[in-house]
């Protein structure tokens, strides 16, 4: 387990929400977690989403929900961030709400809440109560330093998009 100073190595993220009220559309939340080279740092190398992987198997979608049902997370996020080619410089994670039973935000969703954790550390908790009328937001960024270490940088930035647009916007700015 590494510390601040040293960086951070393997990041677990959790994602959990409450689930509809009886009788109404299933709310849908997906993490998304976006690469970035040194070559094009605001255009995502790739994306890994809606139960997909990294080409390179070092981001991983453990467990994908479509309704918020269950106990505990509802997503589960893996990042291998020391196994990460050395071409990557940047990695943005975020949440987008799926849009196709009309228009929801962070704030129409019932105790939306991320966990960042490497090991039993703690990183960051997030309840996005700041962009409650935002449809989707990023809330890590993780950046790889000049000795290779690579460093987190919390914080929640909303966005007011679609799922399919918000790949292309989660590293601008």
């Amino acid at each position: 387990m590494s510390s601040f100073n040293r960086g951070v190595s393997k990041v677990e993220v959790t994602l959990k929400w409450d689930p509809s009220p009886m009788g109404r559309p299933a709310h849908d939340l997906d993490l998304i977690a976006a690469t970035y080279t040194a070559d094009a740092p605001g255009t995502p190398a790739y994306l890994v989403h809606f139960g997909s992987r990294s080409p390179d198997g070092t981001i991983t979608l453990d467990r994908e929900s479509r309704t918020g049902q269950g106990f505990g997370s509802d997503e589960e996020m893996t990042l291998e961030l020391d196994r990460l080619g050395a071409d990557y410089r940047r990695v943005i994670v975020g949440v987008a709400i799926q849009q196709q039973n009309g228009r929801r935000t962070f704030g129409d969703i019932a105790n939306t809440s991320v966990r960042l954790a490497e090991g039993y550390t703690e990183l960051s908790e997030h309840d996005f109560a700041e962009v409650a009328a935002a449809t989707a937001a990023t809330f890590a960024e993780f950046t790889r330093e000049a000795g290779g270490t690579w460093q987190f940088r919390p914080g929640v930035r909303g966005f007011d998009t679609d799922p399919q647009s918000f790949g292309a916007l989660m590293g601008g700015g």
